[in-house]
């Protein structure tokens, strides 16, 4: 009698799927590095910064940074393009020109302020490179070319508010520029030894909102008619 031998098992025909290579993300990385470098910046200043501190953060490489930018003087120029672009990037979207003059300026004022209070960073970033005498602000044509845009939108909306008689004329928008950025620029960079001199939460709810009111109400009475 003839034998019938089962057939062998068929060996398994799965095949195990490839792993799949991590992309490389050039932008992502960019901002990555960006964002560690303003917390780097900040606490320590451009002089004390340290790129390997940097790198430690975002468990990358200091030759990685500086494969992105060149180096830490570089990279503290693009951390203060993107600081000064987040403002003004914002503020674009805000369509202030489309607005009547007052309402826009009061947009504006509004957004100022709680902007500066929202990004402490920000403000100590700006106060450093005054430190530095603006020897980095000086090396970027972004820096000069996105801040004129403010003082563009602002001279559309005098002109339409002199138009209307509810601005007088003669009005310099770098002016009420740098009377708007000065207050809220102020109560953010000196909270801490005006809180302590006078005994004052400047973070406090209540009191900013007191003066943030008081901001708005300076700048539309010194543009008033």
């Amino acid at each position: 009698m003839t034998t019938i031998s089962e057939p062998s098992p068929v060996p398994d025909q799965t095949v195990a799927e490839p792993r799949k290579s991590r992309k490389n993300n050039p932008e992502k990385t960019r901002e990555n590095i960006l964002q560690e470098a303003i917390v780097e910046f900040v606490q320590q200043g451009l002089s004390g910064a340290r790129v390997d501190a940097i790198a430690e953060r975002i468990h990358t490489s200091k030759r990685m940074i500086y494969y992105y930018f060149g180096s830490k003087e570089q990279l503290y120029v693009e951390v203060l393009e993107k600081l000064y672009g987040d403002i003004r990037n914002t503020e674009s979207r805000l369509h202030l020109t489309e607005l009547a003059p007052v309402e826009a300026i009061r947009r504006l004022v509004e957004f100022t302020f709680d902007h500066h209070d929202r990004n402490v960073d920000f403000v100590r970033i700006v106060s450093i490179e005054n430190i530095h005498n603006a020897e980095f602000v000086k090396r970027s044509d972004a820096i000069r070319a996105m801040n004129n845009t403010v003082l563009d939108s602002l001279g559309v909306i005098l002109r339409r508010g002199v138009e209307e008689g509810v601005f007088r004329a003669g009005l310099v928008p770098l002016d009420v520029h740098l009377l708007i950025s000065s207050f809220c620029f102020y109560r953010v960079s000196n909270r801490h030894t005006v809180g302590e001199i006078f005994q004052i939460d400047l973070p406090a709810e209540a009191v900013k909102q007191r003066h943030r009111e008081m901001i708005c109400e300076s700048v539309l009475r010194y543009l008033q008619a």
